[in-house]
């Protein structure tokens, strides 16, 4: 063997059809390298690894209504699905800003759409949470056309196990969209009541096993989320028949940590100064379209709405919320709890 042929490194092996680690999915983690190997992991029904798929894309861009030459605005630009979609309906001459609070995410979208070719004149990105939309007015002028909100947390994020977003894979027990703000949910658990845990439980995902949920894990030190996961396995051992244990706990777990989630990033408050600043945002005639994933938002979206149907805040409101089609839930199972609402001031 040379010196030269030494000095090579073997290629790394794709270890499979469905590698087990987010690391090693270095196929479906550069989509645009790797095209055929993510449409396959989509024909599948599945999300490539630290991707997102946008949701109900026609749906949105029929209540936006996005035309050449206005201002809009992806309040949770995320992956950059949607925005991709809108921006051409704006040319020429329109603009659509971008907006995102997760500071590990945002510098791979924004470089990703500006590879598409959305220049700075096209697509304004902004580091900021939501609830500061009304910082935007100056730069967007007399307000925005359009307004688009696809609230809750993103594939790529629950995907990799290093944010802590999910169960089903070790990771430190985080769940901060920022994870440069705030407190994680290890430390949540560690200081509050069980009493007052129940009712995060509840209030946050519906959790009808939240006071046994609370009893076990609240004052508990967990420092991954599967400690977190395996404890409140086995506070509800025995609790589901058999043939359904699996599937019960699996919506237990998700419900669980959806909640904690919400508490730790304020999502609640968050989303309820959003709504409040929303009908001054809009030029008159502007649309806003909101897709919400779970009853505590769409409650809150829907009220609000409703009140500002009311006040004559705005002159029109879904009537009902729009879901994602047959389809689309069968293409895309992370789909199926979505609901889409508008409104036009």
């Amino acid at each position: 063997m040379t010196d030269e042929s030494s000095k090579r490194q073997r290629r790394v092996r794709y270890q499979g059809t469905h590698p087990h680690r987010f690391e090693d999915k270095y196929k479906e983690l550069n989509p645009e390298l790797h095209a055929t190997e993510s449409q396959k992991v989509m024909d599948r029904g599945h999300t490539p690894a630290g991707t997102h798929r946008p949701i109900c894309v026609d749906e949105v861009l029929h209540a936006l209504a996005p035309k050449p030459g206005e201002t809009g605005l992806d309040a949770t630009l995320g992956y950059g699905g949607h925005a991709q979609e809108i921006l051409p309906h704006l040319q020429p001459g329109g603009r659509l800003f971008g907006m995102d609070v997760d500071p590990l995410e945002l510098p791979r979208t924004e470089a990703r759409l500006r590879s598409l070719g959305f220049t700075e004149a096209m697509l304004i990105v902004r580091r900021m949470n939501f609830a500061g939309i009304a910082n935007l007015l100056t730069e967007a002028g007399s307000g925005f056309d359009f307004i688009l909100a696809d609230l809750g947390v993103s594939s790529m994020q629950i995907d990799n196990p290093a944010r802590g977003f999910t169960y089903k894979a070790e990771g430190p027990l985080d769940l901060r969209l920022n994870p440069h703000r705030g407190k994680p949910a290890s430390a949540l658990l560690q200081a509050i009541s069980q009493e007052d845990l129940a009712d995060l439980l509840q209030e946050n995902a519906d959790e009808p096993h939240a006071e046994t949920i609370a009893c076990a894990i609240h004052g508990q030190a967990f420092a991954t989320t599967t400690q977190l996961a395996n404890s409140i396995r086995q506070a509800l051992k025995g609790l589901f028949p058999e043939a359904e244990r699996l599937q019960e706990l699996r919506k237990v777990l998700q419900r669980t940590f959806q909640a904690l989630r919400i508490a730790v990033n304020d999502e609640f408050a968050v989303l309820d100064q959003f709504l409040s600043l929303l009908p001054r945002c809009l030029k008159p005639g502007g649309r806003v379209a909101i897709l919400t994933f779970h009853s505590g938002e769409d409650r809150r979206v829907k009220k609000a709405f409703q009140a500002g149907h009311r006040e004559g805040l705005y002159r029109d409101i879904a009537p009902a919320p729009i879901r994602p089609s047959p389809e689309e839930r069968r293409a895309n199972p992370r789909s199926t709890s979505a609901k889409l609402r508008w409104a036009v001031r």
